[in-house]
């Protein structure tokens, strides 16, 4: 039962400071009116009309883009709450309740904040910049997934080099050996799960999808005694949901890189910490099949006689151009999102 309440209370407790700090970030976010400058509808690199027309260019250009901060920020100020209290006022119950640890969360803790960071400083780039990386062109794309790439090889040579990972868990084949290519294969799941960041692109989209991943994980991670992940899953999944609060429609603010490259970054971790890796893109089905929606499409365009497969990329932007209302395409990811969840998590029992 104590386990039980391990998990569920720091959630709820990250959700209501997430609501709680809201309207002071919200403030400052129009106060210095940090939304972008240019609109991707601009970009020289989109040559559709269709994205321009099912693209609210006036909601972009007026609605901050580093809601993602409110998620980070309640999680860390939940994790230095609960952690002050069991110094503070030792006892059984707040002992229990502290879920910070070397050997389970100080890894996705300390992704979530750098990983951040990193996104807030593009986030940045893109609101105050003047110049040609402020429209997000393909090079500067590049700039980020080397970025990202690096962050990634620092945390795979301490999971190779200090925790001695080398190996991944095949669903019903056992376990597979990599050895020192454990470390390149990190690096890649880290940027495979960041190119997922574009399905921030519709109101709710991604906090709604993005909560029912963590607490997949949260879910796992509890069936196999990883309590302390299991708490910082679920209160990550709080700090999305507070932020959803806001971000439904009509948007008060968009996630931005902020959010996205945390969340990614740290889902990525959990994954393997977990050692369900090879499971993430069946819980993560919406963000895969959004992902291989734009590299079909530019595959598609570059050898195929410039040939769309899809109206628009990202696969949610396709759906409105055909149209589906942005409310419509929200719910029905969201649905999918916890089917596939559900699906994930049976085969991590099973397998």
């Amino acid at each position: 039962m104590i386990d039980v309440l391990k998990v569920v209370v720091p959630s709820v407790i990250t959700f209501f400071l997430g609501i709680l700090i809201t309207p002071f970030f919200t403030h400052y976010f129009y106060k210095y009116k940090l939304w972008k400058r240019n609109s991707r509808a601009s970009s020289p690199d989109i040559t559709t009309l269709d994205f321009a027309k099912v693209h609210n260019t006036k909601s972009e250009l007026s609605t901050p883009r580093i809601g993602g901060v409110i998620i980070w920020v309640s999680v860390l100020m939940a994790i230095a709450l609960i952690y002050g209290l069991s110094i503070i006022f030792p006892s059984e119950l707040t002992l229990k309740l502290n879920f910070f640890s070397r050997s389970q969360t100080l890894i996705p803790i300390a992704t979530l904040i750098l990983a951040s960071l990193v996104g807030l400083a593009d986030d940045l780039v893109q609101i105050f910049g003047r110049g040609f990386y402020s429209q997000d062109p393909i090079i500067y794309r590049k700039i980020k997934i080397a970025a990202i790439s690096l962050i990634g090889l620092l945390i795979s040579f301490w999971f190779f080099d200090k925790l001695q990972f080398t190996h991944i868990h095949i669903p019903f084949g056992g376990e597979l050996e990599l050895g020192i290519w454990f470390i390149p294969f990190f690096v890649f799941v880290m940027v495979a799960t960041f190119s997922t960041s574009v399905i921030d692109g519709i109101d709710g989209l991604s906090g709604g999808i993005l909560t029912t991943i963590f607490t997949a994980y949260s879910v796992i991670a509890f069936v196999h005694n990883q309590i302390d992940i299991s708490a910082l899953c679920a209160v990550i999944a709080g700090g999305t949901l507070a932020f959803l609060w806001f971000n439904i429609p009509p948007a008060r603010f968009y996630m931005g890189e902020t959010g996205m490259l945390g969340l990614t970054a740290t889902l990525s971790v959990i994954a393997f910490l977990t050692n369900s890796v090879l499971i993430l893109p069946l819980i993560a089905m919406p963000l895969v099949a959004t992902s291989f929606s734009v590299i079909i499409q530019q595959v598609s365009y570059k050898f195929f006689n410039k040939h769309r497969v899809f109206k628009v990329a990202p696969l949610h932007h396709h759906f409105e151009a055909i149209g589906w209302s942005k409310e419509k395409v929200v719910m029905r990811y969201w649905v999918i999102s916890v089917i596939s969840a559900i699906l994930g998590v049976i085969v991590a029992f099973v397998s």
